[in-house]
């Protein structure tokens, strides 16, 4: 009735969120990197998620073929159907990460790890990657300083959605997936990669560039300027 005083939704409605759906968050790291070839990759990095720990790799083939390498059928199930592909494989995803670097972001959690690891090394099937991540700009450090709590919020996500369209290669904080279902990205720190090294199926991918065209796997994309982004991921997905 008009006037009345309903009182609002609990703690859990909220997280299941409206008419049957609910919230997965996935924290951890991206990197985003394009190779002369042609060749443009991007790494999730995920220590913490509904799925457990586990990392994952989309390449774009010169020739426009999205590929997603992932670790299990559950977590390739799940991503094809957030993102778009053209090709599935179930392989290892193994990365290590050298953290003896210490550049003042690290810690001692596995999800801080990138900060103060200076060299990743990450096998996916097909693919074997090498990359050396520089220190942070001027805008990681502006994201370093939004409290952690209020960067990975939906609600901060979608008013940071309009600045970070600004930046080259067309990124978005928020958007829809495949499926019905809704993201947002909490990107909580940033720094630049240096330097990388990529083989598919044994051809060398060619030097570090920038990350264009734009890869096209879902909403956004990865910023121009290769680099690796510590982020919380929020999806909302149908029960």
């Amino acid at each position: 009735m008009y006037g009345s005083v309903r009182p609002g939704p609990s703690a859990r409605q909220r997280a299941r969120g409206e008419r049957g759906r609910r919230r997965l968050r996935f924290d951890g790291w991206i990197a985003g990197l394009g190779f002369s070839g042609g060749t443009r990759v991007v790494l999730g990095h995920w220590p913490r998620t509904p799925l457990g720990p586990f990392s994952d790799v989309m390449v774009e083939r010169p020739d426009g073929e999205r590929l997603l390498l992932a670790p299990s059928r559950k977590v390739a199930d799940f991503v094809a159907a957030t993102y778009v592909f053209d090709t599935v494989r179930i392989v290892p995803v193994d990365v290590e990460v050298d953290t003896d670097g210490d550049d003042g972001g690290g810690g001692g959690r596995e999800a801080d790890a990138g900060a103060g690891g200076r060299l990743w090394s990450v096998t996916a099937g097909p693919l074997a990657l090498r990359f050396t991540v520089g220190r942070r700009g001027g805008l990681g450090l502006l994201l370093r300083a939004v409290p952690g709590a209020l960067a990975t919020r939906p609600a901060w996500c979608a008013l940071t959605d309009g600045p970070a369209r600004l930046l080259p290669g067309g990124v978005r904080t928020r958007g829809s997936a495949g499926g019905g279902r809704r993201e947002w990205y909490g990107v909580r720190d940033l720094h630049a990669i240096a330097a990388a090294s990529a083989a598919h199926e044994g051809e060398d991918l060619g030097t570090l560039t920038p990350v264009t065209p734009p890869v096209r796997f879902g909403f956004g994309s990865v910023p121009r300027k290769p680099g690796l982004a510590r982020v919380v991921t929020t999806v909302d997905v149908r029960e």
